[in-house]
């Protein structure tokens, strides 16, 4: 594969250009000012820093958040059947992910959120949130999560490094990320939102996470499909494009992703179960 030059089209229009990692099979944003990362968060369209429901956008997606948190819990107890589970969320966002299993389940939960609006409106939650992960101690959890977050993360060896220290013996740790490899990233192109140049430094395929894995000594034990990715980045990718949210065209594609998935196993996104 080759480079790639991406633009940023939520916020700066900026071009960025992805670098190929032909041995693990993805692709790096080139970027190197990192103190100024925070600038091109700084978006009332960054809609996972708010639980914002302006418009009919946004009231959907908080309805789909709300459904798919139960997905996620469900996943959870799954493959972890302790009767109370101490988990840390990396990226926690708002919080509802941590505040459901905080009191609808026996959950002992904690987040990190680097976006002070998005932590305050955890803490307005209840919930213990951290700026960054080295404010936490030496505890160690039965589960990390990372919903749509390790692509944002600057030094991937650091977090992995990390996972291994504060993960519990045999515990779990789940990844979600978006996949260059589906359907509807191959149909859109420059214009795929999931690029989300610069805020997404690493885009990543099975085979990475699979890499990732083995060279950190976790076992990838599941892959799980994220089926409302497609019609999520299909829609803002029609608006990069077209510069309309077409609703019927973007339904389309995000369906024509997931029948595609059925068969290639290549999802607009994928859930990793990776065990210590």
């Amino acid at each position: 594969m080759k480079n790639k030059t991406i633009k940023d089209y939520s916020i700066t229009k900026e071009n960025f250009e992805l670098i190929y990692d032909e041995k693990y099979d993805m692709y790096q944003t080139k970027f190197n000012s990192f103190d100024k990362l925070d600038h091109y968060y700084k978006s009332e369209n960054y809609i996972s820093h708010t639980d914002a429901q302006r418009n009919w956008f946004e009231k959907i997606y908080q309805l789909v958040k709300n459904y798919t948190i139960n997905q996620k819990w469900n996943l959870i107890k799954k493959y972890n059947h302790n009767n109370s589970i101490s988990i840390l969320d990396i990226g926690c966002g708002t919080g509802d992910f941590l505040k459901h299993g905080i009191n609808r389940l026996n959950v002992n939960g904690v987040g990190v959120e680097p976006n002070s609006e998005a932590a305050a409106i955890s803490l307005s939650k209840h919930i213990t949130v951290y700026n960054n992960i080295n404010e936490l101690n030496n505890e160690k959890y039965d589960v990390i999560t990372l919903w749509h977050v390790l692509e944002h993360v600057t030094d991937l060896k650091e977090y992995f490094n990390f996972f291994n220290n504060h993960l519990k013996e045999n515990g779990m740790l789940i990844i979600a990320v978006p996949n260059f490899k589906s359907f509807d990233a191959i149909h859109y192109k420059k214009h795929w939102a999931a690029w989300d140049v610069p805020r997404h430094l690493w885009h990543f395929s099975k085979k990475s996470i699979k890499k990732l894995a083995d060279e950190n000594n976790f076992k990838l034990i599941h892959i799980k499909p994220m089926y409302f990715d497609s019609f999520y980045v299909s829609l803002l990718s029609e608006e990069y494009k077209t510069g309309s949210k077409n609703i019927v065209k973007a339904f389309c594609i995000g369906f024509l992703s997931n029948i595609s998935g059925m068969f290639t196993k290549e999802y607009s996104s994928h859930i990793y179960i990776l065990k210590k």
